[in-house]
């Protein structure tokens, strides 16, 4: 069984902002796999289905970001899962729009969920999968920019890469963390 966590913000305020890529991403791979119906569980939105033969769990902390960690350890100690089967989808604003960068393990980057997940797991060995949406632009607060919305010519490449996201999941868990990164890290040039 696997774990795919995708972090972002509940409520409609935040949808399809910048920090909630990690729903989207979540949002899609349950489409596209048929999940079930969301269930209220583990301070989050859980789903459940079948990738590539895994039976797979699709969670969304409900928590707000900074706190995403709870619902992560949660559902971890609830299902007797290790380190190994979760990975965890973030934005990360220091990657630039059209990259994504899988790593098995390291430091949170400034990401707050993140950060929250790897303190109340108390450790960083986990998967990743951090979404590009930066740079923030000059004399820009980054919480304004995490929390603003993509342009329409931005969208395009965002829902693209959402597509290519679930793609870099899938292998995951099929053929594991190296496999990903080989084949999904970097710049992707659309078009």
């Amino acid at each position: 069984m696997k774990l795919v966590v995708g972090l972002g913000n509940p409520g409609k305020k935040y949808e399809s902002t910048r920090h909630n890529v990690g729903f989207e991403v979540i949002q899609s791979l349950a489409k596209r796999h048929g999940a079930s119906a969301g269930k209220s569980k583990f301070e989050g939105l859980l789903q459940e289905c079948q990738i590539r033969g895994e039976r797979t769990l699709l969670l969304m902390p409900l928590t707000f970001m900074n706190l995403s960690g709870r619902s992560v350890r949660q559902a971890l100690d609830f299902y007797k899962l290790g380190l190994d089967d979760l990975v965890l989808v973030c934005d990360d604003f220091n990657l630039s729009l059209g990259s994504l960068r899988f790593r098995p393990e390291g430091s949170a980057g400034g990401q707050k969920g993140l950060a929250d997940t790897i303190q109340q797991l108390a450790s960083d060995q986990f998967a990743r999968l951090r979404f590009g949406i930066g740079p923030v632009p000059e004399k820009w607060d980054p919480v304004d920019f995490v929390l603003g919305r993509f342009s329409t010519d931005e969208s395009v490449l965002v829902e693209l890469q959402i597509n290519r996201a679930c793609d870099a999941v899938e292998t995951w868990i099929a053929d594991g963390i190296d496999q990903a990164m080989n084949r999904y890290n970097g710049d992707q040039q659309f078009g």
